[in-house]
Parts: structure tokens; C-alpha cells; sequence
């Protein structure tokens, strides 16, 4: 499965860094809404703090 980014949320996406953009993009996920991208946003944090 591919990552996808709704057009909606695109210009928000792309307002993030190149590396956070690989990141979430890396993951297979669909962000249809911002709250989609503020979930995969989150699991990055916390992955980051253990």
C-alpha cells in the first residue's frame, strides 16, 4: 500500500520538513483530514521519546 495525502491536506503537508514528510510517507498511510496527519504525527513522537 501506498501513502496518501488528500488534496485537501496537501498544503499543509508540504509545509513540513523533507525528512518528517519521508517519515510519515514511509508509514503507508492515508491522511484524508488533518486529524489523520496529527495521529501519524503523534506516533512519531512517542517513537521518539522510548
Amino acid at each position: 500500500m501506498a501513502s496518501y495525502v488528500a488534496p485537501a491536506l496537501r498544503d499543509k503537508f508540504e509545509t513540513l520538513s523533507s525528512e518528517l514528510k519521508d517519515c510519515i510517507l514511509e508509514r503507508n498511510v492515508r491522511l484524508n483530514t488533518l486529524q489523520d496527519l496529527i495521529c501519524v504525527l503523534e506516533e512519531i513522537v512517542k517513537e521518539g521519546e522510548s
